[in-house]
Order: structure tokens, then C-alpha cells, then sequence
């Protein structure tokens, strides 16, 4: 494009913007794209928060077979991850609904049909048939949820480039994540006493809780589904077809990501730590199971509003410094619970100080995660968004399975039985469980973060504005 001055001046070029940056995109769509994890949250943490328990004490399944299955078939979805990757960004045929929300829906839907039977075991199985059944279905919930949350992270990079709608986004996501877990920590378990109570089993209060979540779950991506758009204009001119050598390859070059998928290790660990076994310490430790709704209730209410917090801290202080703080008071509260006596109130404050603290940073991260998708474009000139969040989500799916090898392998290894009192050693083990592993894992995240993560957001925005003036289009390639 060129601008001829007056009196005679001569032209000026001005470069050509493929992408205006600094328009934002109205905030009903920003809005709209948080109710996905709302939805992905009323599914995916019942399995994160419950599913341990209902295997051990409705199924009957041993603490350590349980620990065993969570960490195989986490790491076996981990693996997923990358395929799914690859067959969302080798699509070809891409409609008016655009490149991910179709296949976010259908699989949200698929999802929350495999959600209820997670929460389901046939009548007269034997134990190994059991544990066989539980294997299988919690492997092909992990390939669905794949396909459901891979494109759903990789909706935000195509929705908005701009920097405050990402942080938009990110609050609005992590304010649905935490949102979920608030519903789910606070009413599941009534849910399920008032069904299991009704039904007189156990077993069948875990099924029909989970199938109202499920329902609820797979509105709340029609939400998502319905109230967004594809709105970035990206070149795929150079996409080829991929494989596990591109997704490799996406991890090892792309340094920022490098760093994000290191603290998910830790980050993802203790939280998914903290929420399995909150039913475990209120139930044991605090001597009642009546109060894990309404620490739930404290803790992620908290929480809620600390995400509410995140556009504004972003913009003061920016991404990094951020999470980096965030890190440091969620490790101190978490590590001095665990050497304080156990008590009620103590508990419950400095438990809802961690985990306000951790939630702010994963808040920050879904905007990280869309950074990492355009520096990755702008250093290869191909986007990838897809096999990007695959790789990023690979570490979210080990943090998980890493979190039940902690959880399940603590209460085998310290000697809990089900439906018991527990021994000194069991309690003990439960509440290093609950405290002192997030404490410091939160503390090696800051680490991580801090010399690892180099991604500031002055880069960020010379690396937009790269990519809005064309740095790959027609053979033009940027400093």
C-alpha cells in the first residue's frame, strides 16, 4: 500500500498489515470461549477429584492397582496427545464453522457419554475384570479428551492476536476451569450421598452425579461451540502433512514452549494432587467428610477471584513477573501447612492461599500457550496450532498421571484401608500428599519460569507485529 503526501511530495510505502492486532474482538466471543473449560471441568474433574475414590471404596479396587491404572493410562493419553495433534492440522477440508470448533463439539459430546461410563463397573466382574474394564475405559475417556481439548486450546491463538484479548481469554478459561472445580468440589459429593442414599448403593450415587455433570458439561461447550469465531487470518501456505517428527521438533525448537511444558510438570501435579486427595484429608485428618465442600467452597471461591484478577496483574506487571510471585506465595502457604498442627482454620487459610496463588499463574499460562503457537510461526514460518498444544498438553497429561503415582501410591505405600480409621502413618502420608508435594513443586514452577521462560512481553509484541506486517507472506522473511 503507498500515501501520496501534498504540495508534491513524494510517496511513502507503509507495509502492508495482514493482521490489525490492536482491534479487539467483541467480548460476548471472549466470553463465550471460557464456557469451554467450564464445560471440559465438569467432566474432566470428576475423574481428577473422584475417580480414585469410586474405584477404591464403591468398586473395591486396591489403592495400588488404582495408582497403577491412573499413571499407565495418563501416560498412554499423553502419547494421543501428539496424534491427535496431527490429525486436527493435517485437515484439509475446513469449513464455515472453521478449522477447531467442529471437532471440539463432536468430541465434547462423545466425551461426556465416556464421562458417565468411567463412573459406571458391571454387575458380577471379578476384580481382574475390574481392573481390565477400568483400564479400557479411562484409556478411550484420555483419546477423547484429547480430541475435545486440543482444538479447544488451539481456538484461542485463531480467535484474537491481540495481547489483552489473550489475557482476556486466558481469565475467562481459567475463571471456567475454576468454576467447574467449585461446582464439582461443593456439590458432587452431596450429589452422590442423596443419589447413593436413595438407590442404596454407593455405585449407582457416583453414576447418576456424574450424568447430570456430564449433561451440564457438554451445554456448556455448546456455549463455546455457538458464541465464538475463527477470526484470525493465518498462513498455511507452507502447512504440510505431519508426524511425530514435526511434533518433536515443535518442542525442541520452540524454547518458550520448552519452558511451559517444564512448569506444567510441577504446576498440573499439585493441583490435580491437591484436589484428589482434599476427600481423603477431610474425611481423615479433619475427622469429616462434611467439610471438603465447604473448604472447596473456600478455597476455589477464593480462587475465582484471584482469576478475576489476572488482566489486570498481566497488565501491570506483565505474564511473567506475574506467575513468578504467584509461585513464591503458593509454596510458602502450602510447605507451612504441612509443619503447622493439623486445624481446621489454619488449614483452610493457608490451603486457599495456595491454591489461589497456583490458580492465578494457570490462568496465565492458556495466554503463554498462544504466545508459544505464534512464536513457533514466527521463527519457522509454519503455524501448528494443534501439535503445539499437543506437545503442551503431553506434559499436563504426565503432571496427571505423575499427580495419581503420588496420590494412590501414598495411601498404598503408607497402609490405607478403605472405609477405616486410618493409622498415624496413613494420616501423615495423606497430608504430605496434600501440602508438602504442591509446596514444592510450586517452588521448582518459579524456578522454571524464571530462568527458562524468556518469551517478555516487549518480544511478544515485536513477534505480533512481525507476523501482522507479513514476516512469512510472499517470500518476505523478518529480521
Amino acid at each position: 500500500m503507498s500515501e501520496a503526501t501534498t504540495h508534491g511530495e513524494a510517496k511513502v510505502e507503509k507495509p502492508e498489515v495482514l493482521n490489525d492486532s490492536s482491534k479487539q474482538i467483541p467480548a460476548r466471543e471472549k466470553i463465550a470461549y471460557g464456557f469451554g473449560d467450564f464445560g471440559n471441568g465438569f467432566m474432566f474433574d470428576l475423574g481428577q477429584a473422584y475417580l480414585t475414590k469410586f474405584w477404591i471404596d464403591a468398586v473395591g479396587i486396591g489403592a495400588g492397582p488404582v495408582a497403577g491404572i491412573f499413571a499407565f493410562t495418563k501416560i498412554f493419553d499423553a502419547f494421543m496427545d501428539p496424534i491427535a495433534g496431527s490429525v486436527i492440522d493435517n485437515r484439509k477440508r475446513i469449513g464455515k464453522q472453521g478449522k477447531f470448533r467442529p471437532i471440539m463439539m463432536i468430541s465434547a459430546i462423545i466425551l461426556g457419554i465416556m464421562t458417565v461410563v468411567t463412573f459406571t463397573m458391571p454387575m458380577g466382574l471379578s476384580m481382574t475384570q475390574k481392573i481390565i474394564y477400568a483400564y479400557a475405559v479411562y484409556m478411550i475417556w484420555g483419546l477423547v479428551y484429547s480430541f475435545t481439548n486440543d482444538p479447544y486450546g488451539s481456538l484461542a491463538s485463531v480467535m484474537s492476536r491481540n495481547s489483552q484479548d489473550r489475557s482476556f481469554m486466558a481469565t475467562t478459561r481459567q475463571i471456567g476451569s475454576v468454576g467447574a472445580q467449585f461446582i464439582a468440589g461443593v456439590a458432587f459429593i452431596p450429589l452422590m450421598t442423596m443419589f447413593a442414599g436413595a438407590t442404596g448403593k454407593q455405585a449407582h450415587g457416583y453414576f447418576l452425579a456424574s450424568a447430570i455433570f456430564a449433561i451440564i458439561g457438554v451445554a456448556m461447550f455448546a456455549v463455546c461451540y455457538f458464541g465464538t469465531r475463527e477470526n484470525v487470518k493465518v498462513n498455511r501456505n507452507n502447512a504440510h502433512k505431519e508426524g511425530f517428527k514435526d511434533y518433536f521438533r515443535v518442542i525442541f525448537k520452540n524454547g518458550p514452549l520448552g519452558a511451559l511444558i517444564l512448569m506444567t510438570l510441577f504446576t498440573i501435579s499439585a493441583m490435580n494432587t491437591n484436589n484428589q486427595m482434599m476427600v481423603f484429608y477431610a474425611e481423615y485428618n479433619l475427622g469429616n467428610i462434611g467439610l471438603q465442600p465447604i473448604i472447596n467452597a473456600i478455597m476455589m471461591g477464593c480462587s475465582i477471584l484471584g482469576v478475576f484478577m489476572i488482566p489486570f496483574l498481566t497488565k501491570r506487571f506483565g505474564q511473567k513477573p506475574t506467575a513468578m510471585v504467584s509461585f513464591v506465595v503458593g509454596a510458602i502457604a502450602n510447605i507451612a501447612n504441612f509443619f503447622l498442627p493439623s486445624n481446621v482454620i489454619v488449614f483452610i487459610v493457608l490451603v486457599t492461599i495456595g491454591y489461589t496463588a497456583l490458580a492465578i499463574p494457570n490462568g496465565i499460562t492458556w495466554a503463554m500457550v498462544s504466545n508459544a503457537i505464534d512464536y513457533g510461526e514466527w521463527r519457522s514460518g509454519v503455524r501448528k496450532e494443534a501439535i503445539t498444544y499437543a506437545a503442551f498438553n503431553f506434559s499436563r497429561k504426565i503432571a496427571q498421571s505423575l499427580a495419581a503415582l503420588v496420590s494412590a501410591g501414598i495411601l498404598a505405600l503408607t497402609g490405607y484401608v478403605a472405609n477405616a480409621q486410618q493409622h498415624e502413618g496413613a494420616l501423615r502420608g495423606i497430608k504430605a500428599a496434600m501440602t508438602l508435594y504442591p509446596g514444592v513443586c510450586l517452588a521448582l514452577a518459579a524456578v522454571v519460569v524464571g530462568v527458562f521462560y524468556k518469551l517478555d512481553d516487549d518480544r511478544f509484541g515485536k513477534i505480533v507485529n512481525d507476523l501482522d506486517h507479513g514476516r512469512w507472506e510472499n517470500g518476505k522473511i523478518g529480521e
